[in-house]
């Protein structure tokens, strides 16, 4: 056999080339081509999560902060600048939709909180049977859709047919105008959003409720410490990261309620009940006015970043 078929024959050394393979790449660029490779794989199934935030969330957020500095005029957008924004400093109906958002905020989310903590102190007792299937009733209300249950709400507080007014008459009291009087209206929304929203905050207290370790409840009673003052001093600083949240969150929902007013009261009567959520929507899909609605969005969003960053350095700084 000749010496050039035994070099063909030879298995070549570590890292070498075979010379009857001239087109096989080498071996470093063959490694980095698999590391770029693995490197981008997460980013090709990333992609098109990345697409749909850009263009469904990105670019409306940047899109609606244009449009707030433009007007339309006769069919013709122009740029206008701050007009918009002026034109809310002297909008009265602006202010009473602020007004009535702040009035239902600051009744609704203290009573569903304080109403959530005593029903989480409640379903986490030992001596409470069946505390599994309160857990889930309790709970059952979020579940059911915000339009659903708005329904169910008008249907119940019918001034002839409601339910609610037909025992009050049954003990002999009165028929309450739930939704045409405007103090009722409101507590009305109250009433709804009350019932719907209580059982998630009562689950997120339940939740931290468990992780209160015992020993602290049996050192309190061992001080002499009666259930009262374990209430107060052990259980409510034992929930404040829970409390924290909860009121945040359902400071940022009441300041963009839309959905009760709308379907129960549609921002009456005598705009009672109108709320800035209300107020955008009418002013963009009813009035065609979409750089002034795109104002009010953005002020509302201003609204909702100042006071819920308020929120948190309170709460804190009571926790401490």
């Amino acid at each position: 056999m000749s010496d050039t078929m035994k070099s063909r024959l030879r298995p070549p050394a570590r890292g070498a080339v075979h010379p009857a393979l001239p087109g096989t790449p080498p071996t470093r660029r063959r490694s980095s081509r698999a590391v770029l490779r693995q490197r981008a794989t997460p980013f090709v199934f990333l992609a098109p999560v990345i697409v749909l935030f850009l263009g469904f969330k990105v670019y409306p957020v940047f899109y609606a902060l244009a449009l707030s500095f433009t007007q339309n005029v006769g069919g013709v957008t122009r740029f206008v600048g701050g007009a918009n924004y002026g034109r809310l400093l002297d909008d009265p109906l602006f202010w009473t939709a602020l007004r009535n958002t702040l009035e239902i905020l600051v009744i609704q989310v203290p009573l569903m909180l304080g109403l959530a903590i005593v029903l989480a102190v409640a379903l986490n007792s030992r001596l409470l049977k069946w505390r599994s299937f309160f857990r889930v009733a309790y709970f059952v209300p979020i579940v059911m859709g915000l339009v659903a249950y708005g329904i169910l709400f008008s249907a119940l507080l019918n001034y002839q047919n409601g339910f609610i007014n037909y025992l009050l008459t049954s003990v002999g009291l009165p028929r309450i105008p739930w939704l045409a009087d405007p103090f009722w209206a409101k507590a009305s929304i109250i009433m709804a959003m009350t019932w719907h929203y209580t059982g998630q905050s009562t689950v997120m207290y339940l939740a931290q409720l468990q992780s209160i370790p015992n020993e602290l409840y049996e050192a309190a009673q061992m001080d002499g410490a009666n259930r009262r003052q374990q209430f107060w001093h052990v259980t409510i600083p034992g929930l404040r990261p829970a409390i924290l949240l909860t009121v945040v969150l359902s400071t940022i929902g009441t300041l963009q309620l839309f959905d009760e007013p709308y379907v129960l009261t549609g921002g009456g009567p005598d705009n009672a009940t109108l709320t800035i959520g209300m107020y955008l929507y009418d002013s963009a899909f009813k009035n065609f006015d979409f750089g002034y609605a795109s104002a009010i969005g953005y002020v509302l969003a201003l609204i909702v970043t100042a006071v819920s960053v308020i929120q948190m350095l309170v709460l804190r700084r009571r926790a401490q």
